[in-house]
Formats: structure tokens, sequence, C-alpha cells
């Protein structure tokens, strides 16, 4: 049996080193146009159509959101299509989602205003900086980040977990923690 070669959306998922240079490039660029685009077109609405809004994101992830998804604008993304969604999840406003490298929020997830969930990063080889390599953040049901909350790449966060607002998350945060600062430290077991 032949083994068919792997898309570049497959091989960033996998967290590969993604140049500028690889002949499939183009095939992101074109998504991260689309992101442009859709972004701009969420920006610019009237934050009072909830249904209205979750239309263009629904667009924007390349997938139906749920209706119990609320979202209040300005958002933005870099990608868009790596974003999953659970049910009763709030995104407040001016967040930035780097999907590529995926995103998943599960159910009850409450993401505060001006978080940053960035899935890529570069490489530390000089020559390799114009590259990207991604992994995935998943916050698990029931979760909560606090206003400006960073979470850098590979990063889970627990079930019922709360990261203090200005939190810069670059572990792991254990199930019914509370996390702050920066790098974020356990402060109190729920």
């Amino acid at each position: 049996m032949e083994i068919q070669p792997r898309t570049i959306f497959e091989r960033e998922l996998a967290g590969e080193v993604i140049s500028l240079d690889d002949p499939d490039y183009p095939q992101i660029y074109a998504v991260i146009r689309k992101a442009i685009r859709l972004t701009s077109v969420l920006n610019a609405m009237q934050v009072d159509d909830n249904e209205q809004v979750n239309r263009v994101f629904s667009e924007l992830i390349n997938k139906p959101v749920d209706a119990t998804f609320f979202l209040i604008p300005p958002f933005y993304t870099d990608f868009g299509h790596n974003i999953q969604l659970g049910r009763n999840v709030f995104v407040n406003h001016a967040c930035t989602f780097m999907d590529r490298g995926g995103i998943t929020l599960e159910d009850n997830v409450l993401i505060g205003p001006k978080v940053n969930l960035i899935t890529s990063n570069h490489p530390t080889e000089p020559g390799q900086r114009r590259s990207t390599i991604s992994k995935p953040i998943v916050v698990k049901q029931g979760a909560w980040l606090g206003a400006n909350v960073t979470v850098m790449p590979g990063v889970t966060i627990g079930e019922n977990a709360i990261v203090g607002a200005g939190a810069v998350v670059t572990k792991d945060v254990a199930a019914n923690t509370i996390v702050a600062g920066v790098p974020a430290r356990v402060v109190k077991q729920l």
C-alpha cells in the first residue's frame, strides 16, 4: 500500500518546522488571507447581533459554531481553521488566537478580554527564524482565563482551572488549580 504524502496543514499540526520557502506554503497563505478578510468583517460588525457574529465566526473557523458560543469583537487570528469550540464558550473582546498549531476550547470555557493564545513559535537557529513550528493549546472544560493572559505553544489548561489576569502560561496547568504570575505558578488548589 502506497503512503500518501501529508499535506502542509497536517505537517504543521504534527509540529514540523514550516518554512516560507516550502512549495506548499501558498496553501497556508491563502487561509491567512481569508482570516485577514473575515476578521476585518467581524471587527466592523455591530456586536448586538450574536447570530451574525456567529455566522461570520463559523466562516472564519471553517465549521459551524454552537448556538451557545458568544464572542465580543474585536477578535484577531492568524489562521482560523484550527480553532475547535465546545458548547457555552465565551470569548471576551480583543483576544488573539494564533491557531496554526490548533486551539481547542472545551465546553463552558471563559476567555477574558485581551487573552492571547499563541500556538506558533520560531526555531532558535538564526537561519531558520523565518520558519514556524507549532504546538496545540487545549483549554479543558470549565476553565477560566482572566484578562490579558498569554498561553504559549503546547500548553494544556486543566479542567476548571483558573488563570489569573496578566499571567504568562508556559507549562501545563493541572485541573482545579489557580495559577498566576509571570511565568504562571500555582497559587491555590480549588
